[in-house]
């Protein structure tokens, strides 16, 4: 997205020029924002939609309030966690009847997890070979909770597990791999992993992969069908918008789904849920990965929020994110000392998601700073600010007044 502007204008007027020219420009008023507040979060909380308001207001007092217990099959509560599921598969390249909505992402991180081991232990046993795979790959840079849920898994199933760095994940996976989990963006820095290499890999060596998208769903293309991804599990109120809390996802593959064996199998996700049988008989496809009785109200909010994505191309979305993060670099740049403030996130397009990380040496004081000036974003420990660019509604004014004030506070 080249300004093509004469050389010599502020770095203020081409970020009018560029807002101008944005084709998502409009997206924007699909949302509920304070044009006072910069606001550069959206990997930790993405901004209110304007649909969901009246659509949790009519839940709450006629679906709720008013048709109370027969919601449920004449408001369509039941099938929600399926067709809230369709909702999103477009957005991380998968095709319906793949991914569920419920529970939250570290739940769902411990069944795809649980699930993947199961699996390689079933293709161990078929072809009877006397080697077992005995470990778990875990992105060494990974959120915390996934390693949690990770070494509990391990326990669970007699397996041990080892971080490792997911650029040597593809030459460190091997016979005794059952699964691996990495993360699709990292939540420190923003890089952008090379998510089919490791597939790849993981394939190559007859485990399975499991992707964590919390920082990448909404932002940028995943394409989990066309990569052969086996299991995807992510949160929605990044990038998604859902809402604070907002249930996350379970992406299977089609073909895994015959196999799939959870760990938590729940009255939800059996064939015949009000038969109450004492026996568990899994459902088909992707309601097999469901549990207990929905959320519906987070969930309704989070179909109502999922509007906004109407007619939104995610390719568009991309070309948007790397136009904004890089005029916000240069305006960092242009901005800031480089002795008090140095990227972290990778300037190559191909390793980039869609937030800024910066090294910054008081980074806690910095951020109070800028969030009292209204920009906000915020911080990791030690030394880490990042900055969100959601491309739906954050705008290339945004990015400059930000680098600008940014450049204030540091100096």
């Amino acid at each position: 997205m080249s300004s093509g502007l004469p050389a010599g204008v502020s770095l203020r007027a081409e970020a009018a020029w560029l807002d101008a020219a944005d084709q998502l420009a409009g997206v924007r008023d699909r949302f509920v924002l304070d044009e006072t507040t910069v606001y550069l979060d959206g990997n930790s909380l993405g901004a209110l939609p304007a649909t969901v308001p009246d659509r949790v207001a009519d839940v709450i007092a006629r679906e709720w309030g008013e048709l109370r217990i027969r919601s449920w099959t004449e408001s369509g509560w039941w099938e929600a966690p399926e067709r809230i599921g369709d909702r999103i598969a477009p957005l991380i390249g998968a095709a319906p009847g793949q991914v569920v909505v419920g529970d939250s992402t570290s739940v769902n991180v411990f069944k795809a997890v649980v699930a993947a081991v199961r699996l390689a232990a079933a293709d161990s046993r078929s072809r009877s070979r006397s080697r077992s795979r005995d470990e778990i790959l875990v992105d060494a840079t990974t959120f915390p909770t996934d390693g949690y849920i990770a070494e509990s898994a391990a326990r669970m199933t007699g397996r041990t597990v080892r971080p490792v760095a997911p650029a040597e994940m593809p030459g460190a996976v091997g016979p005794r791999t059952a699964a691996v989990l990495v993360n699709h963006v990292d939540y420190r820095s923003g890089e952008l992993y090379d998510l089919p290499a490791i597939t790849a890999a993981t394939h190559a060596a007859g485990a399975y992969l499991v992707a964590d998208l919390c920082h990448s769903a909404g932002a940028l293309p995943v394409g989990l069908d066309e990569h052969g991804i086996d299991f995807a599990i992510g949160c929605t109120y990044k990038y998604l918008n859902g809402g604070p809390g907002s249930p996350a996802y379970l992406y299977v593959r089609r073909e895994h789904q015959p196999r799939f064996d959870s760990p938590l199998p729940g009255w939800n996700s059996h064939r015949d849920p009000f038969a109450m049988t004492p026996d568990y008989a899994p459902a088909e496809g992707p309601a097999r990965g469901r549990v207990g009785t929905p959320d519906i109200l987070s969930m309704l909010a989070l179909e109502a929020a999922l509007e906004v994505w109407q007619d939104v191309d995610i390719a568009a979305v991309r070309t948007k994110s790397l136009a904004v993060t890089d005029f916000f670099l240069r305006c960092v740049e242009a901005s800031a000392p480089a002795a008090r403030v140095a990227p972290l996130t990778p300037a190559d397009h191909t390793r980039r998601g869609s937030q800024i990380s910066l090294r910054c040496a008081d980074a806690k004081r910095v951020m109070g700073e800028l969030i009292a000036r209204r920009v906000v974003g915020d911080f990791r420990e030690p030394d880490v600010l990042r900055f969100g660019f959601t491309p739906l509604y954050t705008s290339f004014t945004d990015a400059e007044r930000a680098a600008r004030v940014l450049g204030e506070v540091v100096s």
